[in-house]
């Protein structure tokens, strides 16, 4: 189920809001039927593997609770990692690494057809990291399994995250007070998210698929360009839309998840970059992987192989492609000729600092994007060498820029650097009618995006499918 579907906004998140509304004075009725409308808004796509998702769930939480009673804490700890990354590899690699086995080995083994259980990436993350935070006394382990599965679970977050931590919301699965202004700021948060997604990355969506469908003979620089900069405005408008969404039911809900973007393009280098693009993903191998590799503690040498190992999981999380291995490689390059001083952005005059992260995150959301490496090389290829011009090249550039194209690109730009969100605050406020005024505006956007999605086709956010 989509949040941006007609489903859930008008069936779906209606009937849990109101049932929720009738049990606030009761969190352990509250906490109920959020987990039974959870589990129906996970089963609505996954029938089957919703109990994948529960017995996962279940294995941590058995673990959790030896662990906090000193029982086998390494054996324990050992089989919660162990399911969650076998999981993860069974349901998500095993394709990949047969056909890169063949490929290697020139031999046909046949090649295993699994259905990927949507934000199984996800949730097996959550859970590790519960289990390791009580290992690591960072979370006491719940007494209640209920708990822990709707930690999990918990449908604002469940598909493509926030990924949460448990400490973060234990509280508030405990006792939580939602006040009528947590529900119109989550409200209000949910429809500009709507708006992002809807609005802007739906419609570079279409011009950055037509691009990245070219053949290398129909594209020029220009196109090129058009395609790897519409894209890089997808994507982040997409999945930070997502967040948003999530961010706002979880608000709406009582629950405070962690902010997941900050303004990325606005980045001064790429490790700069990465503290505000994705940040529970990148805080989660922070703190799981990359410390305990042993951080920046064993040398220049051993710290730039940490790096190396982290984005190289990293971008394997996000599928199982050479494409996406190559992604992180390519990241973590960049921020190991960092650290050792190759690239000094710090020292470089602040405009040529932002230039060159932009330029850089595009150039590798171009093999992000790209369906095969090749792919990925022709299209930067002609970004750098592609500047030849000729009339056909021309009118297919001119229909790929259509005006509704032309002003997404120019509200994206905007919208990706946080002026309005300043000129909002500064005017909320010293002008407190202000403030009602922004909640006119996300109710319009909310009925514009409700009639463009009237005519428009399934357009799933690009997340959901790691």
């Amino acid at each position: 189920m989509v949040f941006s579907s007609p489903t859930f906004i008008f069936l779906f998140f209606p009937a849990v809001f109101l049932t929720c509304l009738l049990t606030r004075r009761s969190v352990k009725w509250s906490n109920a039927v959020l987990l039974i409308f959870s589990l129906l808004f996970y089963a609505w796509g996954e029938p089957v593997y919703v109990l994948l998702m529960a017995f996962t769930t279940l294995v941590c939480y058995i673990c959790a609770r030896m662990i906090a009673k000193g029982r086998n804490v390494r054996l324990s700890t050992a089989v919660a990692v162990i399911w969650g990354i076998g999981t993860l590899v069974v349901f998500k690699y095993t394709a990949f690494l047969v056909q890169s086995f063949n490929s290697l080995t020139s031999l046909a083994v046949p090649v295993p057809q699994i259905a990927l259980p949507v934000g199984i990436s996800f949730f097996t993350f959550q859970a590790i990291s519960y289990v390791l935070d009580v290992k690591r006394g960072d979370a006491e382990a719940a007494a209640s399994y209920a708990d822990v599965l709707l930690y999990i679970s918990l449908f604002p977050q469940l598909i493509a995250g926030p990924i949460v931590r448990y400490s973060d919301v234990a509280a508030e699965i405990k006792q939580r007070t939602v006040t009528t202004e947590d529900i119109a700021a989550g409200l209000r948060r949910f429809c500009f998210g709507m708006g992002k997604k809807v609005l802007i990355a739906n419609t570079l969506a279409y011009t950055a698929d037509k691009v990245f469908a070219l053949d290398g003979a129909a594209i020029n620089a220009p196109i090129a360009w058009l395609g790897a900069v519409c894209y890089l405005m997808q994507i982040y408008f997409d999945f930070s839309g997502y967040s948003d969404m999530a961010i706002g039911l979880g608000r709406a809900f009582g629950f405070t998840f962690r902010e997941n973007f900050m303004y990325p393009y606005c980045a001064a280098s790429m490790q700069d970059f990465w503290r505000k693009w994705h940040i529970s993903l990148s805080t989660w191998f922070k703190e799981y992987v990359y410390i305990p590799l042993g951080g920046n503690r064993r040398g220049k040498l051993r710290t730039g192989l940490n790096k190396l190992i982290v984005f190289l999981l990293t971008g394997l999380w996000h599928g199982a492609s050479w494409n996406f291995a190559v992604w992180g490689l390519y990241h973590g390059a960049f921020l190991m000729a960092e650290s050792y001083g190759a690239l000094k952005p710090n020292r470089w005059p602040k405009a040529l600092r932002h230039i060159y992260t932009v330029i850089a995150v595009t150039v590798g959301f171009v093999i992000f994007r790209a369906e095969t490496l090749g792919q990925a090389w022709l299209i930067i290829s002609k970004m750098f060498t592609g500047w030849t011009f000729d009339a056909a090249l021309g009118a297919q550039l001119s229909l790929l820029l259509s005006p509704l194209c032309t002003a997404a690109l120019i509200v994206s730009v905007f919208a990706c650097m946080p002026y309005a969100s300043r000129i909002a605050s500064r005017y909320t406020v010293n002008r407190p009618r202000f403030g009602y005024a922004v909640y006119l505006a996300a109710f319009a956007l909310f009925v514009v995006c409700i009639a463009c999605l009237s005519t428009a086709s399934y357009n799933p956010f690009i997340y959901f499918r790691f």
